[in-house]
């Protein structure tokens, strides 16, 4: 398949969008909006899905995500060995995301665990162990200001958006998540758009207790769904990351500022030198100095300390690219697995519920 034979047509680019903001809504609802047939609808995405390129993506977020340890890990090869690093992290569960980049490292990749003590645990005995991987650098994340499930490929008007986008009620309650939470996450991992009935036969649980669980953790963000796009046939083909420096007490000011901009992706504290990362979609390389221009003008305080493209996604949010950044496989984004913690030997501990 050509690169051109491969690129999404107009009614393809309006039913991702449609999709970003309303990834679970009936095929009704979503052709109605676009002014498709359900049938119609529904075979457009059965296409793209079949080709890879676009895929719906189901985790925690939210309160729950604020539960879990995040890091951004700067990986350096051995020279010849990147590839073969990359897919090994790339099949590990707390590697939810793997990137070639011309920048700082030879690798980028976000890995999640439930407690700094794990993550730490991952990073050491698992991560720098991966034949090949001669360095790694580490640095937290504390706070998500925004993250990629709010990108949009902005093909539809705003009234159909706001007809798609459901305002759900608020629950204060306490949040609880527990084993079976987490089965339903991972059950929705592997289909984002399932029924209530089919995850209840599938889980062996009541139709009526999943919906109740599934619409309540939906409702606070604390499972979020996200419908992603190839790069080769994204409007925002090439991604840009930014390691910024700002005064501390402008953090969260500039990076609500960022994460208002169209083409950020995710903005999030660091614990480094650097105090914030921003990952940018862009329509070419060329616009990074522009974009930086811009940020430069708006927020003078804001200094750039190091920038990296991305050469190639391996893997984006569990999801497995090919080297088009077609989805070609997934990992399931258990976070909860089991991770190493060598104590007094050899013995390993894991954590499941969250």
């Amino acid at each position: 398949m050509t690169e051109e034979s491969a690129m999404l047509t107009e009614q393809d680019l309006k039913l991702v969008d449609a999709l970003q903001a309303a990834p679970r809504a009936s095929w009704s609802t979503l052709g109605r909006a676009l002014g498709l047939g359900a049938v119609t609808a529904a075979r457009h995405w059965d296409t793209l899905v079949e080709r890879g390129d676009a895929w719906l993506t189901a985790y925690v977020g939210g309160e729950l995500s604020a539960r879990l340890t995040l890091a951004f890990v700067e990986i350096d090869c051995v020279p010849g060995t990147a590839p073969a690093v990359a897919d090994a992290l790339a099949a590990d569960p707390h590697v939810v995301t793997v990137e070639y980049v011309a920048g700082p490292c030879d690798l980028l990749a976000h890995v999640v665990a439930p407690t700094l003590r794990e993550l730490g645990a991952h990073v050491l005995h698992r991560v720098s162990a991966v034949p090949g991987v001669a360095r790694v650098r580490t640095v937290l994340s504390p706070r998500m200001f925004t993250e990629g499930s709010r990108w949009r490929v902005r093909a539809i008007s705003p009234g159909q958006r706001e007809a798609l986008s459901a305002k759900p009620a608020k629950n204060r309650a306490p949040l609880r998540f527990d084993d079976a939470d987490r089965a339903l996450v991972l059950a929705l991992g592997v289909d984002a758009r399932a029924s209530a009935a089919s995850l209840a036969a599938e889980l062996g649980v009541g139709a009526t207790t999943v919906r109740r669980r599934l619409d309540g953790l939906l409702a606070r963000g604390a499972i979020r769904v996200r419908c992603e796009i190839a790069r080769s046939v994204s409007p925002a083909p090439v991604t840009v990351t930014l390691w910024l420096r700002v005064p501390p007490d402008k953090l969260e000011t500039t990076a609500r500022s960022l994460a208002m901009l169209p083409e950020v992706r995710m903005c999030a504290a660091l614990t480094g030198t650097a105090n914030l990362m921003v990952v940018v979609w862009l329509p070419s390389q060329h616009e990074t100095l522009g974009l930086e221009a811009v940020l430069a003008a708006k927020l003078p305080w804001l200094e750039v300390v190091a920038r990296a493209v991305t050469l190639r996604n391996v893997k984006l949010m569990g999801r497995l690219l090919d080297d088009a950044g077609r989805g070609v496989g997934r990992v399931p984004l258990d976070f909860w697995a089991a991770v190493p913690v060598p104590e007094h030997g050899d013995r390993s501990v894991g954590r499941s519920g969250g």
